[in-house]
């Protein structure tokens, strides 16, 4: 008797945490939909206000029901809100990324390339002279690289909303020209703004800008007052090339089909983090320090790709260029040459 109890006891509670995921399952989903519509916005706002008032009663009337268990059983309850829910899925996953938006300047033109064994012609390098009321002279430029001429790759962090969350940008250093910077970003439309919720909802395209230094690196630490921080690299020479050949390889996947954004797996740090994973021979540990990306420094010191002769905390303080960066305005020469230099002045060689 005492075990046919226990056998009910747990029959009845396995029912009812089934019954208890369904209503968690209903409630997520149904915040996941209403999101997703408010960030779309689907046949412009009243339109997406008006379904998400109404899947809203939709979901909690057949939670109602479910819980009652009146009008109609709980099989139906689950097959109506599984049938609708699929509806929601289909039209998601059907936005398709596009390049033929309205962009912003800063992102209009993508980067292409000819190649011819290790001299690279670049075409659209942005070298934009930005102001301090944030406005700028537009400017796209060509850059001819040699491969062979890459003396050091540099990972730059600008936080820009706490100590969790930075931008990342790589820039490469060259034996016979100024420092070239790469920077993974969301293509933004004239009069859009950044979300991280909207990066989680198909709301950006990707764009990968190449440019001088003077302006993505400048605009960071002197337009915006982000905090940046400029990290040399440990990397043989032959995975300085790759890495950069990477670099080419993703400009003809964005050139090719247009590709969605996502805060948490397709940013500026996880897409650096899968270019060096394909050129380098080991295995790279995954770590939280990828989705928390203002602690990516102390990641890469982990992995010992950062000078051992200093401690983070000692890296950290000689990193941050703002302090060289306002001074370098005060100066007479306003080159972005002489701009490279000065954010690199007292800063520790990569070896």
């Amino acid at each position: 008797m005492h075990n046919i109890g226990s056998r009910e006891f747990l029959l009845a509670l396995g029912i009812g945490l089934l019954h208890s995921c369904f209503a968690l399952f209903v409630i997520l989903s149904s915040i996941w939909l209403c999101l997703a519509l408010w960030i779309q916005q689907p046949l412009g706002i009243i339109f997406s206000r008006t379904i998400i008032i109404l899947w809203g009663l939709f979901s909690l009337s057949l939670l109602g029901v479910y819980v009652s268990g009146h009008i109609f059983s709980r099989r139906t309850d689950l097959l109506i809100y599984g049938i609708a829910f699929a509806c929601s899925l289909v039209w998601y996953f059907s936005l398709e990324a596009r390049q033929d938006r309205d962009w912003n300047p800063e992102v209009a033109e993508q980067l292409s390339y000819q190649k011819q064994g290790d001299l690279v012609q670049l075409h659209n390098v942005r070298h934009f002279n930005w102001h301090k009321n944030g406005s700028y002279d537009i400017h796209w430029e060509d850059r001819t690289i040699d491969l062979n001429k890459i003396t050091g790759v540099n990972v730059i962090t600008s936080y820009w909303m706490g100590p969790q969350i930075a931008h990342t940008l790589v820039s490469f250093d060259f034996s016979d020209q100024k420092p070239l910077v790469f920077s993974i970003e969301i293509r933004k439309e004239n009069g859009e703004e950044f979300s991280a919720i909207g990066g989680f909802f198909r709301k950006y395209e990707l764009s990968l800008v190449a440019s001088d230094e003077k302006d993505l690196i400048y605009t960071r630490s002197n337009i915006r007052n982000e905090q940046v921080y400029l990290f040399p690299i440990r990397m043989p020479q032959t995975e300085r090339k790759a890495l950069f050949i990477e670099y080419l390889h993703k400009a003809d996947e964005l050139r090719a089909e247009a590709k969605w954004y996502n805060t948490l797996t397709s940013n500026c740090t996880t897409l650096v983090f899968d270019m060096i994973q394909a050129i380098n021979p080991q295995t790279l540990p995954k770590d939280y320090r990828l989705l928390a990306s203002g602690y990516l420094p102390n990641y890469l010191y982990d992995l010992k790709a950062l000078n051992q002769n200093y401690s983070m905390k000692e890296w950290y303080q000689l990193a941050q260029i703002n302090t060289r960066a306002k001074k370098y305005e005060q100066q007479d020469n306003q080159s972005s040459e002489y701009f490279s230099k000065v954010i690199r002045f007292g800063l520790p060689k990569a070896d």
